[in-house]
């Protein structure tokens, strides 16, 4: 997975840095500048009017926190103590790579760098004929969504992914009457395939949400949603939580860029195809990782820890690849889960333990014909995460007895070839 050209080349003397974003990566960026004595001026561009902020709690706790779970307070990083300048409400208009590095326009007029950090975040998706729906993204989503949810209030929420069966959760556990349409067939399908994310589906009846798979929706309108087989889906309120997509728009043709808009990494951080002064991490990175191969963005951990890489690269410390695995935590429907690793369409599953039992359960894709460990996903099952976080800490991906792997008594550790 090297690239010799993009690890080699000789990399310009980095005196001050322009990070673009307000969010996790773009926040961790700053602190580990500092972090690793960096001394040059540091300027960061938020497009939102407030302070850093976590996301996962938007949905996660929408119901019982009616104001964000700030950074400063989560990761104990302040943008405006480590940071000599940060414009909030002052999104990016455009970036120019030039002979002195780069330069990136705003309202306020070019503002240059000897490098920028691309750490926009994502936003999400809300498709032609559904404008009468809400999204969550944002805590200004979050507000508007809270203010609806009142009681007596029938919601539809169009997808059943992480974000959709977070919000059926909170709802239903408020009283709300809660229907989550999900057109693929499978709840978190997307992201476990059909096999394992039907095994999720039951658990909606079984906190009073109704669940319609196979739902293909046409319109959103002011008195619910239209389907394809021309039924009308009752609602109040509408959310659509059908997946987000990078924030790049604002960069035109200045990077190159994949379909859905993520800018394509080394493992680094730096943008492929242009010079090393611009990086880019978090939601619209497509990175490229020695035991993965390509990891799309979009997740936390993610975030959190790519900024490690990406400083240690541009300040020329000579660090290892850290390369996290990429990780999602999500508390629905009555369960705790946790996914790890990238699951290829083509990998062959093997569930863990008994999805109908009390003990928990989980699954584990394995590329075809060999014993090498893709992705793990855990159920209720709290000592598994720390050992499934465990495989993916190596250069290569893990080794597993299949036969060992199912068994819930035995350890992953143990079941490691």
């Amino acid at each position: 997975m090297s690239d010799p050209e993009s690890t080699s080349r000789p990399q310009r003397v980095v005196r001050s840095v322009l990070v673009v974003g307000g969010g996790l990566a773009a926040t961790r960026t700053v602190a580990e500048l500092r972090e690793r004595g960096f001394d040059g001026r540091v300027v960061v561009l938020g497009a939102e009017p407030i302070a850093p902020y976590d996301r996962p709690p938007l949905s996660k706790h929408l119901l019982d926190r009616s104001t964000p779970t700030w950074l400063r307070d989560e990761i104990g990083a302040d943008l405006p103590v480590l940071a000599d300048e940060v414009r909030l409400g002052s999104p990016a208009r455009g970036l120019t790579i030039t002979a002195a590095g780069v330069e990136v326009q705003t309202d306020g007029g070019p503002l240059g760098a000897d490098a920028v950090v691309v750490a926009t975040g994502a936003h999400a998706v809300r498709p032609p004929g559904w404008e009468a729906a809400l999204t969550l993204h944002t805590a200004a989503d979050a507000d508007v969504l809270r203010a609806a949810l009142v009681p007596g209030t029938r919601l539809v929420v169009i997808g059943a992914g992480w974000i959709g069966a977070e919000i059926a959760t909170v709802a239903a556990a408020a009283g709300l009457d809660v229907t989550v349409l999900e057109a693929t067939g499978d709840p978190l399908g997307a992201a476990l395939g059909p096999a394992v994310g039907a095994l999720t589906a039951p658990w909606y009846a079984a906190v009073g949400v109704h669940l319609r798979r196979g739902a293909h929706v046409v319109e959103v309108g002011g008195n619910g949603v239209a389907l394809a087989d021309g039924t009308l889906v009752p609602a109040d309120v509408v959310l659509a939580a059908v997946g987000a997509r990078p924030t790049t728009a604002w960069l035109g043709s200045a990077l190159p860029q994949e379909p859905d808009g993520s800018l394509r990494v080394d493992e680094r951080h730096a943008v492929l195809g242009v010079p090393r002064s611009v990086r880019a991490v978090g939601d619209v990175a497509l990175r490229r990782s020695q035991r993965h191969g390509w990891v799309p963005g979009g997740h936390w951990d993610g975030a959190l820890r790519g900024p490690t890489d990406l400083v240690a690269d541009l300040l020329g410390t000579g660090d290892p690849v850290v390369d996290p695995a990429p990780y999602v935590f999500s508390t629905q429907l009555g369960h705790e889960l946790a996914l790890f690793g990238v699951r290829h369409v083509d990998d062959e599953v093997v569930l863990r333990g008994d999805p109908t039992g009390a003990d928990g359960w989980g699954a584990l894709w394995f590329r075809p014909g060999t014993d090498q460990v893709s992705a793990a996903f855990t159920v209720d099952r709290p000592h598994d995460v720390g050992a499934a976080r465990r495989l993916f800490t190596a250069a290569a991906l893990p080794r597993l007895d299949r036969t060992l792997a199912r068994d819930v008594g035995t350890t992953l550790r143990d079941a490691q070839r």
